[in-house]
């Protein structure tokens, strides 16, 4: 049987200030920094990576390696604005298998 679970991934806000803390607690890892996007699985923060230079925050008690993949390719479609500010095209919304 296939198991399919489905990421929500977005750029992270003010508001997932507490999601970052508890992602980099859980990853007994320094919290990523900048501009950052987060996938989430259920409506829960799963993993998170910094833009700028790919570091990487997740939970370790999920199965997170197929949103990292996901995340490194949302971000990668990104492309900055004259403000110097990230903005994400594409999907944002990805299952995978």
């Amino acid at each position: 049987m296939l198991l399919m679970t489905a990421f929500h991934l977005r750029p992270a806000g003010a508001a997932d200030r507490a999601a970052l803390a508890r992602l980099a607690a859980l990853d007994d890892a320094e919290p990523v920094s900048g501009d950052i996007v987060m996938a989430f699985a259920d409506g829960h923060a799963v993993a998170a990576m910094s833009i700028r230079d790919g570091r990487v925050v997740a939970d370790p008690f999920t199965r997170t390696v197929d949103a990292v993949e996901l995340m490194r390719h949302y971000a990668g479609r990104g492309s900055r604005s004259s403000r110097g500010r990230l903005r994400f095209a594409g999907l944002h919304r990805l299952a995978t298998g």
